[in-house]
């Protein structure tokens, strides 16, 4: 038995194929949506809704601009992608991170768990967040808003 299958109970009850499929899904589900984006420009209007928080307070959430920001990312404009949503941009190699050592997991690596994260890590992300959408809607910081 492997070290992954010890750590994982939940990983070692399913046969080794079954286990692969929630990370490939997840895959294939980033990939469209990825894909999505990056094909139907978020900046011209009527593909997407707008933003229910922005829609109803009239101010900036913390994820306002991202799919713009992943637009740009896609299409390797990492100053757009700035300009859109700063914090996107920070988190995406996070993202990407996850995701490979998942997979590097699930193929039989020992790396560390992003569900295993300290809590203060976690209070301080949640902190980072709200005074980002603090700050963004601050008169005058124009260069933390989306638009």
């Amino acid at each position: 038995m492997s070290l992954l299958q010890r750590a994982d109970p939940a990983i070692s009850s399913r046969s080794p194929g079954r286990r692969w499929l929630p990370f490939v899904g997840t895959t294939l589900a980033a990939a469209a949506a990825v894909g999505t984006v990056a094909t139907l420009d978020p900046n011209r209007p009527g593909h997407y809704p707008t933003c229910p928080f922005l829609f109803v307070t009239g101010l900036w959430c913390p994820g306002c601009g991202t799919m713009r920001a992943v637009h740009d990312l896609a299409h390797l404009d990492l100053a757009g992608a700035l300009a859109r949503n700063p914090l996107t941009v920070v988190l995406v190699p996070v993202l990407v991170y996850a995701w490979v050592a998942w997979g590097a997991r699930l193929a039989g690596r020992d790396l560390p768990r992003v569900s295993r994260v300290p809590a203060a890590v976690i209070w301080g992300f949640l902190v980072v967040v709200v005074t980002y959408a603090v700050l963004r809607n601050v008169p005058g910081w124009t260069w933390l808003s989306p638009a």
